[in-house]
């Protein structure tokens, strides 16, 4: 039985979204006949067609990973991108940051391109489309991995799995603007969305580095509503830039330059964001968060499961799961951890050394034991040599004892 995901996401989500997200499934599984050729419903062409888009526009997705959120993006008439479509994530694994290498269960963050063979109509996960994993980027960093899709089922190991009345239609989606003639889909793949207060909320992840990169093109998109350009140099991601000469993944950028209006257009965005950024500091100052693991997520959502397929494994958001600590209240943890630590560590020595002095006095009354039967049979043994008197074969008793003679018969010879 393929199932439906909740219509509800958190609210953190949708003030950040600053839209509906849209979650509830609206396809019946049991009634699609074709799902390669599933047609998008009248009410999503209905919606579309007031958002002055057309049925086979271009279209681009994006992925916030802490929220647990799926987008789809269409072009309108004026080639600038709307929102048409938001999904909830059923599954995905590991934690927030980008994959690195084949094994380490973490799902991709970047910019992806995806043309019309990344579809795969005859997945083993009802329908999936491939990242493109590893992209120029990946490989010019030396990130390995395979097979990294989104597709249906709501199992992930690396992935971005959905559900499958999800799935049919965000393959719909994609087919049609193949159709359409887009030669590349651009799939934006996020950790979270790229505001000042969730940079200012993850300030201390270490990865902060590599999302401070793709937050360059996470702005280019919010400035122009249109997938930015992207190219690799010096082992980074690039956007929208202008170069005489061709960019290299692994050499040195060469002179680049921003076209101008798009440039002044994010030097005001930037001035609005650092001074948003500046407040949230204030904000979470003595702060820390605390990002959960893939187990944490799942535990808030195991309910989800009862009574349901076993491959049916959602995995919860981030944002639900973690939780923002002050500097006092991480220390207290950490030394109540310690504390439960040391006593973990008392109690396994005393149970050594009891186990010890167990095996101690066990030993002795063994030899104990083996002491007193040892006693008992050397006494039973002494008992049975003790020498019995008997007659001697070897003397003949009745010619040793001679008879004596009478007195008068003592002369006679």
């Amino acid at each position: 039985m393929r199932l439906r995901v909740l219509a509800a996401v958190s609210l953190l989500a949708v003030a950040a979204a600053g839209c509906t997200n849209e979650t509830l499934d609206t396809v019946d599984i049991k009634s699609v006949k074709n799902k390669v050729e599933y047609q998008l419903s009248g009410k999503v062409l209905q919606k579309m067609a007031s958002m002055n888009i057309d049925r086979l526009a271009p279209v681009m997705v994006r992925i916030f990973k802490e929220e647990g959120t799926l987008e789809v993006w269409k072009a309108d008439r004026t080639n600038r991108f709307q929102m048409v479509k938001s999904y909830k994530i059923c599954a995905w694994s590991g934690k927030l940051g980008p994959k690195r290498k084949e094994g380490d269960r973490q799902a991709p963050e970047g910019f992806y391109p995806l043309s019309r063979h990344h579809l795969n109509p005859n997945s083993s996960y009802y329908l999936a489309i491939n990242t493109g994993f590893p992209n120029t980027y990946d490989r010019a960093n030396n990130a390995s991995g395979s097979h990294l899709m989104i597709h249906g089922a709501c199992s992930s190991s690396g992935c971005y799995s959905m559900t499958d009345e999800q799935m049919v239609e965000i393959f719909a989606f994609a087919r049609d603007a193949f159709k359409g003639g887009q030669e590349t889909i651009q799939l934006q793949a996020f950790p979270f969305r790229m505001t000042a207060e969730n940079m200012a909320r993850h300030r201390d992840n270490p990865n902060m580095e590599f999302w401070k990169m793709l937050k360059v093109g996470y702005d280019h998109f919010e400035v122009t509503k249109r997938p930015p350009e992207v190219k690799v140099c010096e082992r980074k991601y690039v956007f929208n830039q202008q170069s005489e000469k061709a960019l290299s993944p692994t050499a040195a950028c060469p002179a680049m330059t921003t076209p101008a209006a798009l440039e002044m257009a994010l030097a005001s965005y930037n001035k609005s964001y650092e001074t948003a950024y500046a407040t949230a500091m204030k904000k979470y100052e003595g702060t820390v968060w605390l990002e959960p693991s893939e187990a944490q997520r799942k535990a808030i959502v195991a309910d989800q499961r009862k009574g349901r397929e076993l491959a049916y494994a959602p995995t919860g958001s981030s944002i639900d799961a973690g939780k923002l600590m002050t500097l006092r209240e991480i220390e207290e943890q950490k030394k109540r951890a310690e504390e439960a630590e040391r006593r973990k560590i008392e109690a396994e020595a005393r149970a050594v050394q009891e186990a010890e002095e167990r095996k101690a006095r066990e030993a002795e009354a063994l030899a104990a034991d083996v002491a007193a039967k040892k006693a008992e049979k050397a006494a039973a043994g002494a008992a049975a040599a003790l020498p019995v008197p008997e007659e001697n074969p070897g003397v003949d008793v009745a010619a040793e004892i001679q008879p004596k003679k009478p007195f008068w018969k003592f002369w006679q010879k």
